[in-house]
């Protein structure tokens, strides 16, 4: 209750980046949560404590969005949806920055056991990208069909929980911070075993290169899954608070329709990115 106190959909509609620090602490808390309740499953415990701490807030904004669709009898456009998918990225780069803060500043054991699990998911994903993709094409397809896997369950999520994506989503935060902690503390290693005592300049151009290398593509990615899931959670509110024979539930129904095809197509083109924008910016 105290966590649900600090942020509110109506407190962060005009400024959005608050919920960058109420993101990062979440998921700050929760690392150190998770390590010491149980220790054994703290890679899968922190997730399940992040997204506890955020619900509330995705909840309501979900019923504050579909009030908003409800209101509007015509075509909605993506701008009326921008204040809380603002916020929602903004909650997800918090999350992304708390779990990069704890891989690469605790130490090696907490890490290894904190991260256990995402980086397995990593090494399976890398195995299988590099297994199948002699051409651009090829891994082009291969990320895209594994991205709208999780947009669709993104949207299941949404609808049969309401506000069930931002599992999907805080999982993929500690994926992804995973992947960017990896690197910046590998390259920092290196860089210590060379120079001995890297400049603060190194160590900003690393931690720099990091955030980038995974959120070029990774920042429309996110942006897509939670279009995705805030339109499943618009179904799912209207289909239990509206009858269907009315035009506020054709409305939002028209509404959700529109934030899906959005969101896949702001997915291709983070495939495209990721495929070959991504190799050439930072190979």
């Amino acid at each position: 209750m105290v966590l649900e106190s600090l942020i509110s959909p109506f407190k962060v509609k005009h400024k959005p980046w608050i919920t960058l620090i109420i993101g990062f602490l979440y998921a700050l808390i929760a690392v150190f949560l998770g390590n010491w309740i149980f220790k054994e499953y703290a890679s899968l415990l922190i997730v399940f404590l992040t997204v506890a701490a955020a619900i509330p807030f995705m909840y309501i904004a979900i019923k504050y969005e579909e009030q908003i669709a409800a209101k509007n009898k015509e075509y909605i456009a993506i701008k009326e949806h921008g204040p809380t998918l603002t916020a929602f990225i903004f909650l997800f780069i918090g999350f992304v920055l708390a779990y990069v803060v704890c891989y690469c500043l605790l130490p090696l054991d907490v890490v290894q056991r904190s991260f256990h699990v995402q980086t397995l998911t990593i090494q399976a994903i890398n195995s299988k990208i590099t297994a199948s993709t002699s051409a651009k094409m090829i891994a082009f397809k291969t990320i895209l069909f594994n991205n709208l896997k999780v947009l669709l369950f993104c949207i299941i999520f949404s609808f049969l929980y309401g506000a069930g994506a931002i599992f999907i989503l805080a999982w993929n935060a500690s994926v992804v911070a995973t992947a960017i902690g990896n690197f910046i503390r590998t390259k920092l290693s290196y860089l210590a075993s060379i120079a001995h005592v890297p400049s603060a300049a190194a160590y900003f151009q690393i931690v720099s290169i990091g955030l980038l290398r995974y959120m070029t593509h990774g920042i429309f990615e996110i942006a897509s899954y939670f279009i995705a899931g805030l339109a499943g959670g618009l179904i799912s509110v209207a289909m239990i608070r509206e009858n269907i024979h009315t035009k506020r539930f054709s409305t939002t129904m028209l509404d959700a329709a529109n934030l899906l095809i959005i969101a896949i197509l702001i997915l291709i083109f983070a495939a495209f990115i990721e495929v070959w924008i991504t190799p050439a910016l930072f190979h």
